[in-house]
């Protein structure tokens, strides 16, 4: 899948996502061994919510962080926003008390006024990104002073013993699972393609920095192929009470 126009590539994303919704859930499950509930509760954490007020999560595709914000956090309004509507229409169809916002946006195009959010999180969203700094920008823009961005993603897996154990899994085990189960093995090369030319985490913690944030950090997980950042925007006057479009 070619980067080099970024419409183009934008809208094979889209495709792809719409073409495995239906089974993307369940193999997150299997791909991540059922950790990935846990890494989400902790990116939640990472945000350190203080009660109330709004929390935006980007690329949300199903709405899984979207879901475990609101368990954790149910006095938070959470607003849930993807560029795929087929990834969406299966997190609404979850959300019977609808008791999460749905919005249809771009990550790099956030429809939502400056100083909106009291924290903005996303899952598995920037490799996918047409323009990574132009989504972190965005992110920053709508984020409330005194916020906190978290971002859990893939991140290309360090030199070492284990490294052959771990491009074994991402090139031929992840693809093997896309094709029995989804029906779609070359989404599922696309995906491990993706985290291997996909900025590092230490190179990821210096674009959030470059996007204005401070106090980032980072942690590593699952053999260090996934990653947590987050980072914290510097704290002024000023924000809006909640999201507008």
């Amino acid at each position: 899948m070619s980067a080099a126009d970024p419409k183009l590539h934008a809208e094979q994303v889209r495709s792809m996502f719409a073409r495995i919704a239906s089974r993307y859930d369940m193999l997150n499950r299997l791909m991540t061994f059922g950790r990935d509930h846990a890494w989400r509760r902790e990116a939640i954490a990472r945000l350190q919510l203080k009660g109330g007020g709004y929390v935006l999560d980007v690329g949300s595709g199903t709405g899984d962080l979207a879901f475990t914000c609101q368990q954790m956090h149910p006095e938070t309004q959470v607003v849930a926003c993807d560029f795929t509507p087929e990834m969406m229409a299966l997190g609404k169809a979850r959300d019977r008390a609808g008791v999460i916002i749905w919005a249809l946006a771009d990550a790099t195009r956030l429809p939502f006024a400056d100083q909106s959010f009291h924290g903005v999180v996303s899952g598995f969203l920037l490799r996918n990104v047409t323009g990574l700094d132009q989504a972190l920008a965005e992110q920053v823009r709508v984020l409330k002073p005194g916020g906190r961005i978290v971002a859990l993603d893939t991140t290309p897996p360090s030199p070492g013993p284990l490294a052959p154990l771990v491009h074994f899994h991402l090139r031929r085990v992840i693809p093997a699972l896309g094709r029995l189960i989804a029906g779609n093995a070359a989404a599922y090369r696309y995906l491990p393609a993706s985290t291997e030319a996909f900025a590092d985490a230490e190179t990821l913690a210096a674009r959030l920095r470059t996007a204005g944030l401070e106090g980032v950090g980072f942690t590593r997980r699952m053999l260090g192929t996934i990653a947590i950042h987050w980072g914290l925007r510097p704290d002024a006057r000023g924000g809006r009470d909640g999201p507008t479009g």
